[in-house]
């Protein structure tokens, strides 16, 4: 398969595929496709047997997508489909090699090639997954492939070595491989944690490996624009 991130700041991923070949995405993550790539929807990664089914589904819905996916398979010859991202920012094409594994926030997925798996990540401490921004449940990705997620506004990378941290405001870590290590630590001094403006709570993220922070996270974006929404008598 190949592929071409375009048309930030609302971009879209166009995937370009041989005959045969397919692409899952979410329920309805579909823009525009020519008229030979055929659709079939099943539950999750299409897992046999109702408890395979089940998990999957579970994966899903703790994770906040939908449980069903859509497998887009061009039939008949090369034939091309487009995602757009559902809101501004960036789409990340991650490579997976079978040995390397990424974890992303929740709702983070939009498209990936066959042979990537998704499934749950719960943070190994309670804390950072309460009060660190980025939720106890978030998405693992591995296998051989490529995954495409959405990233809110723009993305910054870093790579961290082992034992070297960054400490990230509550929303904005985006993605990291799964090497990465998240605890949470409070915001010192009473008065730095009531008037700073910067909450109670940062995420310390530990190395190694990469991380991927982003500049809008979609909560920070709403409550920027809640005062300038007319409000009912």
């Amino acid at each position: 398969m190949q592929y071409e991130v375009k048309g930030a700041p609302l971009p879209v991923v166009i995937c370009r595929l041989d005959g045969g070949e397919s692409v899952n995405c979410q329920k309805g993550a579909m823009s525009w496709m020519t008229p030979n790539m055929k659709m079939d929807t099943t539950v999750g990664d299409g897992a046999k047997g109702f408890l395979g089914a089940l998990g999957k589904a579970a994966t899903k819905a703790f994770t906040g997508e939908s449980i069903f996916r859509n497998t887009y398979t061009s039939q008949g010859g090369p034939g091309e489909i487009a995602f757009a991202s559902t809101f501004p920012g960036d789409v990340l094409a991650m490579e997976l090699n079978g040995s390397n594994s990424i974890v992303a926030q929740k709702s983070a997925y939009l498209a990936s090639s066959s042979g990537v798996n998704m499934e749950i990540f719960f943070q190994q401490k309670l804390s950072a997954g309460f009060f660190g921004g980025e939720g106890f449940i978030m998405q693992k990705f591995t296998g051989v492939g490529v995954v495409f997620l959405e990233i809110d506004g723009s993305v910054t990378q870093y790579e961290l070595a082992p034992g070297q941290s960054m400490m990230v405001d509550t929303g904005y870590l985006a993605a990291m491989d799964s090497t990465c290590s998240v605890s949470i630590e409070t915001v010192g001094g009473v008065g730095n944690a009531l008037f700073g403006g910067e909450g109670f709570f940062n995420t310390r993220v530990t190395g190694p490996g990469r991380i991927w922070l982003q500049s809008m996270p979609a909560c920070v974006l709403a409550n920027a624009v809640r005062p300038y929404i007319p409000t009912g008598n």
